[in-house]
């Protein structure tokens, strides 16, 4: 980041990511918020602003939770602000061998290419990655940045620091604990997607593909959008670790931005971790949070 660049960032960081109205936020949403998170059994933290008003509210929102496939948003951003960069083209070729499409992991492209030795553009290994949630293509992705470390570089030129970036989906599958690296605080996952929304990293037509990609996510449908009326339109991305073998789930977590009848905006960031519950609990928490916030507005 150049240091002119310095200047914007932090004025960025007081427009949009300092609190401001936060006693606008109706009193009854906070306790309904509070009670469901108290009656969880996991640890959850929770981020919320109304894009227009920058009113907050945040649940153990600098708390630190494994992002899982969260991480693949700012993947997505990293790679479309180099493709407004010139660096890269949506429709460039991406060959892909066997050697890319790894067993054991979730991955419909490799479903669908099993032999691999195929060449897919990036839009298409983009849709892959965000809507599918596919973590070869996560990881080819990667690749091409040069590393989760470029990634998270990236992200934190933004002025949205409280997030790590560390290893690939490979890595993660390789022992449960190395997904703990990849972290995020409620509050700085509503940050990335408050500027995500304010036009602050995209252009517009990349800003609106990825907007795209993010209303067209096939996982999680009982999460965030799980009690909203049908064909409400929520912008957003899962992650999930599953349970390991004492029956404890580390991250069932949604995050995304949620489009109200009233033509209002919200940023909603929900982390649940360590769940002793099953997984359709751990969703019932995110799905609980978000029906609270939609009747609020």
């Amino acid at each position: 980041m150049t240091l002119s660049k310095v200047p914007y960032i932090f004025a960025l960081f007081a427009a949009f990511f300092l609190p401001s109205n936060t006693s606008a936020f109706e009193d009854s949403l906070r306790a309904k918020l509070e009670h469901i998170v108290g009656c969880a059994h996991a640890n959850v933290g929770v981020a919320i602003i109304e894009l227009k008003t920058n009113d907050t509210l945040a649940i153990n929102g600098n708390d630190k939770y494994p992002m899982q496939s969260v991480y693949k948003f700012p993947l997505a951003l990293a790679v479309l602000s180099n493709v407004d960069k010139g660096m890269f083209s949506l429709e460039q070729s991406i060959h892909i061998t066997k050697g890319d499409l790894l067993p054991n992991t979730w991955s419909p492209l490799r479903e669908r290419y099993p032999q691999g030795n195929v060449s897919i553009t990036l839009s298409e290994l983009l849709a892959y990655t965000v809507s599918e949630s596919d973590n070869n293509g996560c990881d080819i992705l990667f690749r091409l940045m040069g590393g989760p470390k470029t990634v998270e570089q990236y992200i934190h030129s933004l002025g949205v620091t409280d997030i790590a970036i560390a290893t690939t989906e490979e890595e993660m599958h390789r022992a449960w604990e190395v997904q703990y690296r990849n972290w995020s605080s409620p509050t700085a996952m509503g940050q990335l997607l408050s500027l995500f929304y304010h036009d602050k990293i995209l252009s517009m037509k990349s800003k609106e593909y990825l907007w795209q990609l993010m209303v067209n996510t096939k996982t999680g449908p009982g999460r965030l959008k799980g009690l909203l009326p049908k064909g409400a339109i929520v912008a957003h991305k899962t992650g999930s670790s599953g349970a390991n073998e004492n029956g404890i789930a580390a991250a069932t977590n949604d995050v995304g931005i949620v489009s109200l009848p009233s033509g209002k905006h919200v940023a909603i960031a929900v982390f649940v971790s360590n769940c002793t519950a099953e997984e359709e609990a751990c969703e019932q928490i995110i799905a609980e949070i978000a029906k609270a916030v939609w009747d609020t507005y």
